[in-house]
C-alpha cells in the first residue's frame, strides 16, 4: 500500500445553499455528544469553525437498527480510502445512506477510528484510561436518545476533518489537520438517517492542536 494508491483526489466544492434558508442550526460544544435525525432529501452541514476540530460521526438507517454505515463498503465502493465531494456513504446492506455534495476541506478520514478509553491507555498512556472521549459520549447519546440502538451496534465511524495520513508501509499516522475556520462538508440524506456525533475531546494528538472546539449543523 502507498501513499499515492490510497489517496483520492480533494475535490473543492462550495455549497449553493444559505443559511438564512435552514429549518435548524445546532451549535455542538466542545467535545460533547449528539444524535438526531435527517429525512432523506435533507442535507446537513457540518462546519468546522474554528479549525482542526475532529467530528467523529456514525449514521444508521431510521427504523432498521442492524443497517448502518459501513466504512469497508464505502471504501471498496469508492476505491479510496478518504471521503470528499462527490463521495457516496454506503451501508453494510449496499444503499447509498448519504452524499457529499460540497466540501471546503477536501478530505475526511475514514480508518482512523473514535477514541476510546483502551485506545487512550494504548498509544498515549495508563493514567489517560479515565479522559473523556467519543466512545463514552456515543453511548451516552445513544442512551438519551432510546431508540433502541445500544454498545453493540457501534461501528467505525468517520472522522470529518480529521488528518490520518497513511504511510508508504501501510501505517496510520495522526497527523496536523488541513481543515481551517469556517470550513465545512454538506451531505444530502439519500434514505432516512439518524446521525450519532461525537465532538471529539480529544487532548492527545494534534488533529485539533490539542484543543476541542464547537461545531456548527445547519439543515435544510
Amino acid at each position: 500500500m502507498t501513499t499515492a494508491t490510497t489517496a483520492a483526489a480533494i475535490r473543492l466544492q462550495e455549497s449553493p445553499l444559505s443559511p438564512d434558508t435552514a429549518t435548524r442550526r445546532h451549535r455542538q460544544p466542545a467535545g460533547e455528544p449528539w444524535f438526531t435525525t435527517l429525512r432523506a432529501g435533507q442535507t446537513v452541514r457540518i462546519v468546522d469553525l474554528e479549525g482542526n476540530q475532529a467530528v467523529d460521526v456514525i449514521f444508521y438507517a431510521a427504523g432498521d437498527n442492524t443497517e448502518h454505515y459501513s466504512a469497508t463498503d464505502t471504501l471498496l465502493r469508492q476505491g479510496g480510502i478518504y471521503l470528499t465531494t462527490g463521495s457516496v456513504l454506503v451501508s453494510n446492506l449496499g444503499r447509498a445512506m448519504l452524499t457529499l455534495v460540497a466540501d471546503t476541506c477536501g478530505r475526511h478520514d475514514t480508518l482512523g477510528g473514535a477514541c476510546a478509553a483502551e485506545s487512550n491507555t494504548v498509544r498515549y498512556a495508563l493514567q489517560k484510561k479515565f479522559m473523556h472521549n467519543c466512545r463514552d459520549n456515543y453511548l451516552l447519546a445513544l442512551q438519551n436518545a432510546d431508540v433502541g440502538l445500544g454498545k453493540r451496534d457501534l461501528v467505525p465511524n468517520i472522522n470529518f476533518f480529521m488528518n490520518v495520513p497513511v504511510t508508504a508501509d501501510g501505517q496510520l499516522t495522526f497527523a496536523d489537520g488541513i481543515s481551517a475556520p469556517g470550513k465545512y462538508v454538506e451531505l444530502r440524506a439519500e434514505i432516512d438517517v439518524h446521525m450519532l456525533v461525537s465532538n471529539c475531546p480529544q487532548l492527545n494528538n494534534p488533529c485539533n492542536a490539542y484543543h476541542p472546539t464547537p461545531v456548527e449543523f445547519v439543515i435544510w
